[in-house]
Protein backbone atom coordinates (compact mmCIF):
# COMPACT_ATOMS: atom_id res chain seq x y z
CA UNK A 1 0.00 0.00 0.00
CA UNK A 2 1.40 3.21 -1.11
CA UNK A 3 1.06 6.79 0.76
CA UNK A 4 -1.67 8.25 1.61
CA UNK A 5 -2.10 12.21 0.80
CA UNK A 6 -2.19 12.42 4.61
CA UNK A 7 0.70 10.31 4.90
CA UNK A 8 2.55 12.75 2.13
CA UNK A 9 1.70 15.70 4.12
CA UNK A 10 2.84 14.37 7.31
CA UNK A 11 6.24 13.25 5.46
CA UNK A 12 6.14 16.69 4.14
CA UNK A 13 5.89 18.86 7.24
CA UNK A 14 8.77 16.54 9.34
CA UNK A 15 11.30 17.45 6.14
CA UNK A 16 10.22 21.54 6.92
CA UNK A 17 10.01 21.30 10.34
CA UNK A 18 13.96 19.34 10.78
CA UNK A 19 14.92 22.22 8.10
CA UNK A 20 13.50 24.78 10.08
CA UNK A 21 15.18 23.54 13.14
CA UNK A 22 19.10 23.74 11.87
CA UNK A 23 18.64 27.01 10.10
CA UNK A 24 16.65 28.12 13.59
CA UNK A 25 14.27 29.71 11.06
CA UNK A 26 10.69 30.79 12.32
CA UNK A 27 8.91 31.07 9.07
CA UNK A 28 9.56 27.62 8.45
CA UNK A 29 8.70 26.42 11.82
CA UNK A 30 5.22 28.13 10.90
CA UNK A 31 5.23 26.41 7.61
CA UNK A 32 5.98 23.03 9.27
CA UNK A 33 3.02 24.22 11.48
CA UNK A 34 0.19 24.78 8.94
CA UNK A 35 1.67 21.33 7.07
CA UNK A 36 1.03 19.39 10.50
CA UNK A 37 -2.69 21.67 10.94
CA UNK A 38 -3.83 20.38 7.39
CA UNK A 39 -3.54 16.23 8.96
CA UNK A 40 -5.02 17.24 12.22
CA UNK A 41 -8.42 18.14 9.98
CA UNK A 42 -8.01 14.76 8.00
CA UNK A 43 -10.37 11.48 8.79
CA UNK A 44 -7.09 10.08 9.34
CA UNK A 45 -5.85 12.43 12.27
CA UNK A 46 -3.45 10.42 15.03
CA UNK A 47 -1.84 11.56 18.26
CA UNK A 48 1.22 11.80 16.33
CA UNK A 49 -0.38 14.25 13.72
CA UNK A 50 -1.22 16.50 16.74
CA UNK A 51 2.41 15.45 18.25
CA UNK A 52 4.18 17.14 15.17
CA UNK A 53 1.30 20.38 15.19
CA UNK A 54 1.95 20.68 19.31
CA UNK A 55 6.15 20.27 19.01
CA UNK A 56 6.58 22.95 16.11
CA UNK A 57 4.01 25.56 17.83
CA UNK A 58 6.40 24.75 20.56
CA UNK A 59 9.43 25.50 18.42
CA UNK A 60 7.91 28.84 17.00
CA UNK A 61 7.13 29.76 20.77
CA UNK A 62 11.18 29.35 21.32
CA UNK A 63 12.24 30.71 17.98
CA UNK A 64 10.34 33.88 19.06
CA UNK A 65 11.51 33.73 22.56
CA UNK A 66 15.02 33.12 22.09
CA UNK A 67 15.68 35.45 18.58
CA UNK A 68 16.85 38.90 18.53
CA UNK A 69 14.60 41.63 19.23
CA UNK A 70 12.48 38.62 20.68
CA UNK A 71 11.19 41.78 22.97
CA UNK A 72 8.72 42.26 20.31
CA UNK A 73 7.21 39.06 19.98
CA UNK A 74 5.86 38.36 23.02
CA UNK A 75 2.09 37.68 21.92
CA UNK A 76 2.61 36.14 19.35
CA UNK A 77 5.38 33.41 21.35
CA UNK A 78 2.10 33.32 24.02
CA UNK A 79 -0.07 32.64 21.40
CA UNK A 80 2.26 29.75 20.10
CA UNK A 81 2.28 28.27 23.67
CA UNK A 82 -1.77 28.13 23.68
CA UNK A 83 -1.32 26.45 20.48
CA UNK A 84 1.00 24.18 21.48
CA UNK A 85 -0.62 22.85 24.58
CA UNK A 86 -4.34 22.16 23.00
CA UNK A 87 -2.38 20.41 19.85
CA UNK A 88 -0.34 18.12 22.61
CA UNK A 89 -3.61 17.55 24.79
CA UNK A 90 -5.49 16.21 21.81
CA UNK A 91 -2.21 14.12 21.21
CA UNK A 92 -2.81 12.75 25.09
CA UNK A 93 -6.40 12.31 24.30
CA UNK A 94 -5.98 10.15 21.31
CA UNK A 95 -3.12 8.11 23.04
CA UNK A 96 -2.39 8.85 26.86
CA UNK A 97 0.46 6.81 26.45
CA UNK A 98 2.14 9.28 24.02
CA UNK A 99 5.43 10.25 26.47
CA UNK A 100 7.11 12.97 24.50
CA UNK A 101 2.94 14.94 24.41
CA UNK A 102 3.67 14.27 28.23
CA UNK A 103 6.89 15.61 28.66
CA UNK A 104 6.01 18.59 26.15
CA UNK A 105 2.70 19.81 27.99
CA UNK A 106 4.61 19.64 31.71
CA UNK A 107 7.79 21.38 30.10
CA UNK A 108 4.95 24.50 28.90
CA UNK A 109 3.78 24.86 32.65
CA UNK A 110 7.14 25.00 33.40
CA UNK A 111 7.38 27.74 31.10
CA UNK A 112 4.37 29.26 32.42
CA UNK A 113 5.28 29.12 36.12
CA UNK A 114 8.85 30.44 35.58
CA UNK A 115 9.99 30.45 38.90
CA UNK A 116 6.54 32.40 40.68
CA UNK A 117 5.05 30.53 43.51
CA UNK A 118 1.69 31.77 42.18
CA UNK A 119 1.50 30.32 38.92
CA UNK A 120 3.37 27.21 40.91
CA UNK A 121 0.20 26.81 42.84
CA UNK A 122 -2.07 26.69 39.62
CA UNK A 123 -0.10 25.13 37.41
CA UNK A 124 2.31 22.62 39.30
CA UNK A 125 -0.16 19.64 39.90
CA UNK A 126 -0.53 19.20 36.06
CA UNK A 127 2.79 19.77 35.19
CA UNK A 128 3.52 16.94 37.49
CA UNK A 129 1.31 14.74 36.28
CA UNK A 130 2.48 14.95 32.59
CA UNK A 131 5.95 15.04 33.93
CA UNK A 132 5.66 11.58 36.16
CA UNK A 133 3.39 10.47 33.24
CA UNK A 134 6.24 11.50 30.61
CA UNK A 135 9.26 9.76 32.57
CA UNK A 136 6.77 6.05 33.44
CA UNK A 137 6.42 5.80 29.63
CA UNK A 138 9.38 7.16 28.55
CA UNK A 139 12.02 6.19 30.36
CA UNK A 140 14.43 5.37 27.70
CA UNK A 141 13.33 8.53 25.92
CA UNK A 142 16.30 11.65 25.13
CA UNK A 143 13.51 14.24 24.61
CA UNK A 144 11.36 13.04 27.74
CA UNK A 145 14.70 13.83 29.81
CA UNK A 146 15.61 16.71 27.78
CA UNK A 147 11.79 18.30 28.39
CA UNK A 148 11.84 17.47 32.24
CA UNK A 149 15.18 18.94 32.25
CA UNK A 150 14.16 22.00 30.02
CA UNK A 151 11.25 22.27 32.98
CA UNK A 152 13.30 21.95 36.31
CA UNK A 153 15.65 24.80 34.71
CA UNK A 154 12.76 26.71 34.01
CA UNK A 155 11.38 26.37 37.77
CA UNK A 156 14.55 26.34 39.85
CA UNK A 157 15.02 29.12 41.86
CA UNK A 158 17.74 27.28 44.56
CA UNK A 159 21.94 25.67 43.34
CA UNK A 160 20.07 22.60 44.63
CA UNK A 161 17.37 22.78 41.86
CA UNK A 162 19.85 24.05 39.35
CA UNK A 163 21.91 20.87 40.31
CA UNK A 164 18.77 18.41 39.97
CA UNK A 165 17.81 19.98 36.63
CA UNK A 166 21.81 19.71 35.67
CA UNK A 167 21.67 16.02 36.65
CA UNK A 168 18.44 15.45 34.21
CA UNK A 169 19.96 17.03 31.17
CA UNK A 170 23.50 15.27 31.18
CA UNK A 171 21.42 12.08 31.44
CA UNK A 172 19.35 13.04 28.54
CA UNK A 173 22.63 13.72 26.54
CA UNK A 174 23.98 10.23 27.19
CA UNK A 175 20.32 8.68 25.84
CA UNK A 176 20.49 11.10 22.39
CA UNK A 177 24.50 10.41 22.26
CA UNK A 178 22.81 6.29 22.37
CA UNK A 179 19.72 7.35 20.15
CA UNK A 180 22.36 8.91 17.66
CA UNK A 181 23.69 5.23 16.68
CA UNK A 182 20.54 3.96 15.44
CA UNK A 183 18.26 3.89 12.22
CA UNK A 184 16.23 7.18 11.79
CA UNK A 185 12.50 6.59 10.53
CA UNK A 186 11.32 9.47 8.61
CA UNK A 187 8.59 10.60 10.55
CA UNK A 188 10.21 9.73 14.38
CA UNK A 189 11.54 12.37 16.17
CA UNK A 190 15.05 13.40 16.34
CA UNK A 191 15.38 16.88 17.91
CA UNK A 192 16.55 18.24 20.86
CA UNK A 193 20.37 17.35 20.96
CA UNK A 194 21.98 20.39 20.01
CA UNK A 195 19.18 22.09 22.43
CA UNK A 196 20.41 19.61 25.67
CA UNK A 197 23.71 20.62 25.62
CA UNK A 198 22.82 24.47 25.26
CA UNK A 199 20.61 24.29 28.50
CA UNK A 200 22.97 21.57 30.00
CA UNK A 201 25.73 24.99 29.52
CA UNK A 202 23.27 27.77 30.97
CA UNK A 203 22.77 25.53 34.13
CA UNK A 204 26.14 25.18 34.59
CA UNK A 205 26.77 29.25 33.93
CA UNK A 206 23.81 29.46 36.88
CA UNK A 207 25.76 27.66 39.06
CA UNK A 208 29.02 29.72 38.17
CA UNK A 209 30.79 26.91 36.68
CA UNK A 210 31.70 29.29 33.42
CA UNK A 211 34.60 26.63 31.86
CA UNK A 212 32.03 24.16 31.92
CA UNK A 213 29.36 26.03 30.83
CA UNK A 214 31.50 27.42 28.12
CA UNK A 215 32.50 23.77 26.92
CA UNK A 216 28.69 22.63 26.23
CA UNK A 217 27.93 26.14 24.68
CA UNK A 218 30.79 25.37 21.83
CA UNK A 219 29.54 21.71 21.63
CA UNK A 220 26.03 22.78 21.13
CA UNK A 221 26.98 25.83 18.17
CA UNK A 222 28.86 22.61 16.60
CA UNK A 223 26.05 21.34 16.15
CA UNK A 224 23.82 24.11 15.48
CA UNK A 225 25.28 27.27 14.40
CA UNK A 226 21.95 28.85 14.61
CA UNK A 227 21.76 28.38 17.89
CA UNK A 228 21.04 31.78 19.62
CA UNK A 229 20.85 31.15 22.95
CA UNK A 230 23.97 29.14 22.30
CA UNK A 231 26.11 31.76 21.18
CA UNK A 232 24.81 34.47 23.94
CA UNK A 233 25.79 32.20 26.37
CA UNK A 234 29.27 31.45 24.89
CA UNK A 235 29.60 35.13 25.03
CA UNK A 236 28.67 35.68 28.56
CA UNK A 237 30.86 33.07 30.00
CA UNK A 238 34.17 34.04 28.13
CA UNK A 239 33.65 37.79 27.48
CA UNK A 240 34.12 37.61 23.61
CA UNK A 241 31.74 39.25 21.41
Amino acid sequence: MGETPCDKTLSAGVAEFKAAYQAWDGTRFSAASELFRQTTTNACASATHFYWLGASEFHVMLQLQHSPGSATNKAAAEKALGAALEALSQAVKLDEKHAESHALIGTLYGMKINGSALRGAWFGPRLVRHRDLAVALGAENPRVHYLIGMCQYHTASTPTAWKEALTTLLAAEKLFETESKHANHTIAPRWGRSSCLTFIGQTYERLGQKVKAAEYFRRALEEHAADHLAKAGLQRVTGNK
